[in-house]
C-alpha cells in the first residue's frame, strides 16, 4: 500500500511539472497584435526598437500597418491589444469614449508638403500650409491625398477646413493607400502631396518631387500608445500592452527612437516625459 501511495504521488508530481512546464511555454510564446501607423512600419523604426522587447519578454508583436482611423477602428472591435497612432484629438477622443486607457506620448515629427521641381503652385518657401493649399487649389493643380482617414489624412483635412475650402475636381486625386504608396503616386503625376517627414527623408532619393513647405507650426505630428481597454475587451493582452508602452516612453527605447537615421538625419524626436514638444523649424 505505502508503495502504491508513493508511486501514485510521484505521478501526481511528474504531471503538475508537466502542466507547470505547458504554462511557461505557452505564456513564453505569446503574441501581442499591434495596430500602427504605415509611416512607422514602412521606415523600419518598429524594426529596430521591437526586437529587444520580444526577446525580453519572450513573446512576438504581431503588427498590423494601417492608417489611424482604421488602426482605431480595429481597436474598438477589439481585434488588437495596442495602437500607435498619430492625432492627437481623435486619440483622445478613443479614450475618451472608453476603447483605450493610458495614452502616452512617444514622439513626434512634422508634416511637410512636396510638388514639382517646377512648383506651379507657386508656394516654394512659404510656411504657411493654408496658404500653401490655397493656391495649390486656386490653380487646381494636381494634389494627391491619403483618402484613408489616416492621420496624414486627418490632418490634411483639418488644413482644407482652415483653408474654407471643399477640395474636389479631376486636380484632386485620393490614393486610398499607404504613405510610400500615396507618394510615389504624387511623384508619377508629378502633382502636390503632404507627407510625415520620415517617409519623406526615407523614401527622398527615389522622387522627382522636391520639398515646398515646412515650418507651419500646425504640421506638427506627435504619436501615442494606448493600450485597448481591458474593461471593454476582457480579452485582450492589457499587462504586456502596458509593457510595451513602458518600453517604448524608456530612456533606452527613447534613446534608439532618438538616434534612428537616415542618411544622417534623424526621422524621430522621443517625446515621452515632454510636457511641450516644439514643432520641428526648417533648417537655416
Amino acid at each position: 500500500m505505502g508503495i502504491g501511495r508513493s508511486m501514485r504521488n510521484c505521478l501526481t508530481t511528474i504531471i503538475l511539472c508537466g502542466l507547470l512546464s505547458l504554462s511557461i511555454e505557452g505564456s513564453a510564446g505569446e503574441t501581442l497584435r499591434l495596430a500602427t501607423t504605415t509611416s512607422t512600419y514602412e521606415t523600419g523604426l518598429l524594426d529596430h526598437i521591437l526586437p529587444p522587447f520580444e526577446k525580453a519578454h519572450e513573446c512576438k508583436i504581431h503588427v498590423i500597418s494601417v492608417g489611424t482611423g482604421k488602426a482605431m477602428q480595429i481597436a474598438r472591435n477589439g481585434d488588437v491589444d495596442v495602437i500607435l497612432v498619430h492625432a492627437r484629438t481623435a486619440e483622445e477622443q478613443f479614450v475618451a469614449n472608453g476603447h483605450g486607457v493610458n495614452r502616452r506620448d512617444v514622439m513626434y515629427n512634422d508634416f511637410v508638403i512636396l510638388g514639382p521641381t517646377g512648383d506651379p503652385a507657386g508656394i516654394a518657401g512659404t510656411r504657411d500650409a493654408k496658404e500653401a493649399l490655397q493656391r495649390i487649389a486656386s490653380g487646381k493643380q494636381t494634389f494627391v491625398s491619403r483618402g484613408d482617414d489616416s492621420g496624414t489624412h486627418k490632418k490634411e483635412k483639418q488644413l482644407w477646413k482652415m483653408a474654407a475650402l471643399q477640395p474636389r475636381g479631376a486636380w484632386y486625386l485620393e490614393a486610398g493607400q499607404g504613405m510610400s504608396a500615396t507618394l510615389r503616386m504624387a511623384d508619377e503625376k508629378n502633382g502636390y502631396v503632404m507627407v510625415d517627414r520620415a517617409t519623406y527623408l526615407f523614401n527622398r532619393d527615389r522622387l522627382r518631387l522636391k520639398l515646398v513647405v515646412e515650418g507651419d507650426p500646425v504640421l506638427f505630428n506627435p504619436y501615442g500608445i494606448i493600450p485597448v481597454s481591458p474593461y471593454r475587451h476582457p480579452h485582450v493582452k492589457y499587462e504586456l500592452s502596458m509593457a510595451l508602452v513602458g518600453w517604448v516612453t524608456s530612456p533606452t527605447c527613447q534613446k534608439m527612437i532618438g538616434t534612428y537615421q537616415r542618411e544622417g538625419t534623424r526621422l524621430y524626436h522621443p517625446s515621452a516625459g515632454d510636457r511641450e514638444p516644439q514643432a520641428l523649424s526648417p533648417k537655416p
